[in-house]
């Protein structure tokens, strides 16, 4: 997927917007992430034509990489449809002509916030995260030059008693999303604010999992068939959430991370599943034509 070669223009701007050079660049710090796994390479984070903090970091990555053969796939917390996903989508289709899709299957490069897709992706394909806040440690500690010293020294014990901590306060660990893990054996990372069913589809997985953080101006990777473990301790174990007797209005699957709406009998709560590609999927095997996002 990663196209070296010299590519037209396309509407007026450089394949992908990005100059060549910003493109080698940050491929070079990629390859670098992969090497390392779960290690945060710093890189130029350049301006783009949209505001940061929404996705800048995800989408330098994927106008690095992506190619004219490429198909591409973008969602906001699951959803094809959302506004984040929508923009993004037309920005590198503007700028690549590339083909999307809103088949999780069908894509070659994912770009996603905040969701890993229900459906099991392959080798051939990246999956690239948008991340606001790539420094795990920002829990505990505020200075980056002390945290980037803790990565070193794989000092985490300041992790593990804001975990205790939390644990004594509420019973449990209450973090819904973030949740610290450690990559390799080695790297703690922010695997993004992806809710806690999605942690475990990172470890070993046939996937490369890229994360862009452009207002930190940071890349990490997760390569394929790498060990990904959520911080948990011997006898409270980590969990996902628990949707158990509760089931998605439009697809009926009680099996997928659900997003709760309200408008329920006397006003209360119904589910829905959040990731559209898999609820329109379930959706016409039992005959019903409506999607999430083609409405």
């Amino acid at each position: 997927m990663l196209n070296l070669k010299a590519i037209e223009r396309k509407g007026g701007y450089n394949f992908a917007f990005l100059d060549e050079n910003t493109k080698r660049e940050i491929r070079r710090k990629t390859l670098k992430a992969v090497a390392i796994p779960g290690y945060q390479v710093p890189f130029a984070s350049p301006e783009l034509p949209i505001a940061r903090g929404w996705g800048t970091g995800g989408l330098q990555v994927t106008m690095s990489i992506i190619g004219p053969d490429d198909t591409l796939k973008v969602i906001d917390q699951g959803c094809d449809g959302g506004v984040n996903a929508v923009n993004i989508r037309k920005l590198l289709v503007k700028t690549t002509g590339v083909g999307t899709t809103f088949d999780t299957a069908a894509a070659s490069i994912i770009q996603t916030r905040h969701r890993i897709p229900e459906e099991p992706m392959s080798g051939r394909q990246i999956l690239v995260l948008q991340v606001p806040i790539p420094e795990p440690l920002r829990f505990v500690e505020a200075s980056m030059a002390k945290t980037r010293e803790m990565h070193s020294e794989m000092d985490y014990s300041r992790m593990w008693v804001f975990l205790y901590e939390n644990i004594v306060k509420w019973g449990e660990i209450t973090i819904g999303a973030r949740y610290p893990s450690l990559v390799n054996k080695r790297y703690l990372i922010d695997p993004s604010p992806i809710p806690r069913w999605d942690v475990p589809k990172l470890h070993m997985a046939e996937t490369l999992y890229l994360f862009g953080a452009g207002r930190e101006k940071r890349i990490y990777a997760v390569p394929p068939h790498t060990s990904v473990e959520p911080l948990e301790f011997e006898d409270i174990r980590f969990r996902v959430e628990d949707f158990s007797g509760k089931a998605c209005v439009r697809c009926g699957s009680d099996h997928t991370y659900m997003n709760e709406i309200y408008g329920g009998p006397g006003g209360g709560k119904l589910y829905v599943c959040s990731d559209s590609s898999r609820c329109d999927k379930l959706r016409a095997q039992r005959g019903e034509a409506k999607t999430h996002a083609g409405k």
